[in-house]
């Protein structure tokens, strides 16, 4: 069990709407509810609880008891709150653990209330704000107790002393406590969660609503949490991401490989690796040997490297591979519908470079090809922020690059310094999108590593024929295909708080086109409009139900479908189309042929697939509910 207190002047709930298909049977005065002065208890139950639900009752009472002596409070509010875990216990067992708890907290003479179970619900709470105001417990059933491996360098990161500054555009570089964020939001939100380091997510982000409403991405129940099930248009969304990544990373000059997913713990090379790279690993054994799934393509490309004959002709040598999956055993609290999974795409690309100058210049590439990346997928510079990691020597010897780097993006950016090198690389940067819960997660990064070459036995002959070690850079240009997604739908989600219309960029959109006919009449002149879009290569679909045309209408605009095309009578007369386009939501008489050159401006340069659902929306299965 998750449990998350909060000492509050008030905690208020009011239900929304079923979140289970079965929620528990409420009264109308249950809808809504409110207690002063309460300990707030958030409680997700989880699938270990099932093993012995009674002790999990029992320790979470003695916690409960514990903080409520602390803040001296009789006053409990029970709340169910299934984002504290990714690994949900059963909704029955679920509810029958947080009755028992409310019904035993009773029996203590608190005064206790309990929010509904398995609905959506807004909720407002005024937290104290004193040192114990906010605090977090994890319930284990005894028999479940388990240690689990923690890599090296995770564990140093945790000890690591970081250095927080400000970087402007003109090269000044500030003390995040003494600088300005007027103008500059975002990047203070940034700030504050990087430098907090608490990555525990405890509300749901807009994405999931979206994610799951447009049946695009899905949990799946029967795999470990953090591996997800994709929907038509989800599938297609994701591929069509996967093509565009490594269509640019392709044209900017990397060789596409393929390696394996899993590798030999005993590996001297990858042993020594692991222990410097902080991730957590999936494990795997097969028969007496034990193997780790690759959380990145790093190991396959540097054995193949190791195993080349590389010339300085040669470089900068470029190697990519669009790593479907990697694996990562994240924090269970950590995982976040797309924005944080433990199976995930990564598109990653590896340069062998002779010295530090040529590291630097493809950096800047690098650097400059992530944002050229971004900028196709919708994302703007000003929808993310910077931040820039090295330690203070390299400061100190490149400090001009650096500044190139935030006059390059023109706008403040986030560094962190460190005194001395702990990681494998001396530089870093990410792009990182800030989303509607002030949570930061990293897109674009490149590094330049100064260790694996060496330790992987990655060499080059110099012009006289000699052996060196060369420097290698990782970058991935959009960071994980689904963080990518998570992206994209969090923009909108922000654009839908303004009141604007939610859009997916054109060439992303998994039906471009829907063709209504106003009856049966005009389903064939409906059939004959899809036929020639489709002929041009657009996302065409066409709505024959026996439904009214308004609620056609409005069906295509929650599936966010940038043209309406409505035909009836006239259009089939004069053979014209009446187009409503979302992005104004005005409508315009046009010939077939110019919507089709229209689309085909706006998506040129852009990858192409074919319509991922049946032609006629009468022949789709419903996914969800």
């Amino acid at each position: 069990m998750r449990m998350l207190l909060i000492h509050s002047d008030y905690l208020e709930y009011e239900v929304k709407g079923k979140a289970l298909k079965k929620p528990e049977e409420i009264k109308e005065d249950q809808k809504i509810g409110k207690l002063d002065e309460v300990l707030a208890v958030f409680m997700s139950v989880e699938k270990v609880d099932e093993q012995n639900p009674d002790e999990v009752v029992d320790k979470a009472i003695k916690e409960i008891e514990d903080v409520a002596s602390q803040v001296k409070t009789k006053n409990i509010f029970v709340y169910p709150f299934a984002h504290l875990s990714s690994e949900l216990g059963s909704p029955e067992v679920a509810l029958k653990i947080l009755k028992k708890i409310e019904e035993k907290l009773k029996e203590k003479d608190y005064n206790v209330k309990r929010a509904p179970f398995g609905y959506y619900k807004a909720f407002k709470l005024s937290c104290k704000g004193h040192p114990l105001a906010e605090l977090s417990r994890t319930i284990v059933p005894g028999e479940a107790k388990k240690e689990e491996e923690v890599p090296e360098a995770l564990k140093k990161e945790e000890e690591l002393v970081s250095y927080w500054y400000i970087l402007t555009p003109e090269g000044e570089l500030i003390e995040v406590d003494k600088f300005d964020f007027s103008g500059h939001e975002n990047l203070r939100k940034f700030a504050n969660y990087e430098i907090s380091k608490s990555r525990v997510v405890t509300e749901e982000p807009p994405h999931v609503k979206i994610m799951l409403e447009q049946e695009l991405v899905d949990y799946e129940e029967g795999s470990d949490p953090g591996n997800l099930r994709y929907y038509p248009k989800g599938r297609l969304i994701k591929s069509l991401l996967e093509n565009y990544v490594t269509e640019k990373v392709i044209e900017y000059g990397a060789m596409e490989v393929e390696t394996p997913i899993m590798y030999d713990f005993e590996h001297p090379a990858l042993e020594k690796y692991l222990n410097r790279f902080p991730a957590r690993q999936y494990v795997v054994k097969s028969g007496d040997k034990k193997f780790f799934l690759r959380f990145a393509a790093c190991f396959g490309q540097f054995l193949i490297k190791k195993d080349a004959t590389i010339s300085y002709r040669h470089l900068p040598l470029k190697m990519y591979e669009l790593t479907r999956y990697s694996f990562r055993r994240e924090k269970r609290g950590e995982l976040s519908g797309l924005r944080r999974l433990r199976a995930f795409t990564m598109p990653d690309m590896h340069t062998v470079a002779r010295d530090l100058q040529q590291a630097m210049e493809e950096f800047k590439k690098q650097y400059k090809l992530s944002m050229e990346v971004l900028k196709g997928v919708g994302l703007a510079p000003e929808d993310y922020e910077v931040a820039i990691r090295f330690t203070e020597d390299f400061w100190n010897e490149n400090r001009e690059f650096i500044v190139e780097l935030a006059k390059i993006i023109g706008k403040p950016v986030l560094i962190e310094m460190w005194k001395q090198r702990f990681f494998y690389f001396i530089l870093k940067f990410e792009f990182n999108f800030v989303d509607n819960l002030d949570k930061a997660a990293a897109l674009s990064t490149v590094q330049i590593d100064v260790e694996n070459a060496q330790r992987f036995g990655i060499s080059y002959y110099n012009e006289d024929g000699q052996e060196e070690y060369p420097l290698l850079l990782h970058c991935s240009p959009s960071g994980a295909i689904e963080r990518v997604m998570y992206a994209i739908l969090e923009k909108q989600a922000k654009l839908m708080k303004q009141g604007k219309k939610p859009m997916y960029p054109l060439w992303l959109s998994p039906i471009q086109v829907r063709v209504i006919p106003i009856s049966d009449k005009y389903l064939d002149y409906a059939l004959y409009v899809a036929g020639k879009l489709e002929g041009a290569k657009i996302r065409v679909d066409v709505d024959d139900r026996n439904e009214r045309l308004n609620k056609k209408i409005r069906e295509a605009e929650k599936e966010w479908i940038p043209y309406i095309i409505v035909v009836g009578e006239n259009e089939k007369r004069m053979g014209i189309i009446t187009v409503r386009k979302r992005k104004d939501n005005k409508q315009y008489e046009m010939h077939i042929e110019d919507l089709i050159k229209e689309i085909r401006q706006k998506t040129e340069g852009f990858p192409y697939k074919p319509r991922p659902l049946p032609l006629l929306v009468s022949m789709r299965p419903k996914f969800r509910g």
